[in-house]
């Protein structure tokens, strides 16, 4: 396992910080990198991660955060350690994330997780923002046309798209990397595809997101470069990892 991955490229300078190729870095250095990149929560609080003192829900979870700016970590696993890696690079979208929780536990009633935070669990997890300059890329994502989007289109594809993953739980699998690995999509057209300029877009289109099905799928080992397999056009034929859409039939009325 590594993280020479793609994924990891907009990482790269905070894993050499915390020397995470050698190994897990204690609670200190995250805190000691959180301060000195002055990282806060949605209101303002500087973010600090502390061991778990017992089992949190989701909700407990993410209302501690929004209420301390204390975030549960586990020192000892690569799953809350890459979580602490997107707070650190991306602290807005991470924030508005967590503000979207505690604006949506606000209104349920019961301990049932809605829709919404259904979409903002997913994206924490698994999300992957597709930034592109050309509308008719992400339109093809959309549309499941693979072959078309990653062979045909594909000089489009590097000159004019940028996928960054900020699920975390994407990164983790992204340090074993296999072809059926899927991201949902944040899809966002932008000027630019500087990281640091798409975040803003990012926290914006949360706005427009109250349900997973908002979220398109993309099997991130077909962006070229982030697969060598995926060279060759025979890639794209596995029905198994890039699926066509579903076709919606609708009832005809007896």
């Amino acid at each position: 396992m590594s993280l020479d991955h793609p994924a990891f490229l907009p990482y790269r300078g905070l894993i050499d910080a915390l020397g995470l190729a050698h190994g897990l870095p204690a609670l200190d250095a995250l805190n000691a990198l959180a301060a000195q990149r002055g990282t806060v929560q949605a209101r303002g609080l500087p973010l600090v991660f502390v061991a778990p003192d017992g089992a949190l829900d989701a909700r407990d979870y993410e209302t501690r955060i929004l209420e301390t700016g204390e975030v549960p970590t586990r020192a000892d696993t690569w799953h809350d350690t890459l979580n602490a890696l997107v707070w650190l690079r991306f602290p807005r979208f991470k924030a508005a994330l967590n503000a979207a929780h505690g604006v949506a536990i606000a209104g349920e009633s019961g301990p049932q997780r809605g829709r919404r935070r259904d979409a903002l669990t997913v994206l924490d997890e698994s999300g992957v923002w597709v930034a592109s300059r050309d509308p008719a890329l992400p339109r093809l994502l959309a549309e499941h046309a693979w072959h078309t989007l990653f062979w045909t289109r594909r000089a489009g594809v590097e000159a004019d798209l940028r996928v960054v993953v900020v699920g975390h739980a994407l990164l983790e699998k992204a340090r074993a990397p296999y072809p059926a690995m899927t991201g949902k999509c944040l899809l966002l057209e932008s000027a630019t595809l500087d990281p640091d300029a798409i975040e803003p877009l990012a926290v914006s289109a949360l706005a427009t997101i109250d349900t997973p099905h908002r979220l398109p799928p993309l099997p991130v080992q077909g962006i070229p470069g982030w697969d060598a397999a995926n060279a060759d056009a025979a890639y794209y034929a596995n029905r198994d990892v890039f699926r066509p859409a579903r076709v919606t039939r609708r009832r005809t009325p007896p």
